[in-house]
């Protein structure tokens, strides 16, 4: 790997931690608008300099974060703090981070391209470590913790190789470079 696509590469991770922790925070805080006004301002830098903003796009309307956070909201395994627009549905601040996601499944998360098992399991343990996280910041309630977290492992294991896949399918023949 060249430097130049290192440092790129250093800043989105930074970048996404950064607003990554705006939302939680912001949403534990019950100022939720914080945290969704930085992960917009993350995405749309990271789209600005995407090689490939359809591909990017594409991503970025996947329903599936809110399918997904919205029945953990409705089946009682996360209460999220801030649950505006809608209680009971994924709210906004989530909604934020998984448009934060997408812009990370082509380039920073390339290497797990092609790899669905690793994918899978780093999946697992990422997303369960997460809400965990969120957790201990005060930005969801886990009910069941041990449940919940064998839940939300599962499902980041399904989520995380599929995204993935998803990613592969560029709109265009250069998408898996980022624009310096």
């Amino acid at each position: 790997m060249n430097t130049g696509r290192a440092l790129r590469l250093g800043v989105v991770f930074v970048l996404f931690q950064a607003a990554w922790f705006a939302c939680v925070l912001g949403a534990a805080r019950g100022q939720a608008a914080l945290g969704i006004a930085a992960a917009t301002l993350v995405v749309a830098v990271l789209l600005a300099f995407s090689t490939d903003r359809r591909a990017e796009l594409r991503l970025l309307a996947l329903a599936v974060g809110v399918a997904w956070d919205s029945l953990l909201a409705q089946t009682g395994v996360v209460r999220y703090a801030s649950p505006w627009p809608l209680p009971g549905w994924a709210p906004a601040w989530i909604l934020a981070l998984w448009a934060l996601l997408a812009p990370m499944l082509r380039e920073p998360m390339r290497w797990l391209h092609g790899r669905p098992v690793l994918a899978a399991l780093l999946g697992g343990a990422g997303g369960a470590l997460s809400y965990a996280a969120a957790e201990r910041l005060g930005a969801c309630a886990l009910h069941d913790h041990a449940l919940a977290l064998a839940v939300l492992g599962a499902g980041w294991a399904l989520i995380v190789p599929l995204l993935l896949a998803a990613a592969q399918r560029p709109a265009t023949a250069s998408s898996c470079e980022v624009r310096a």
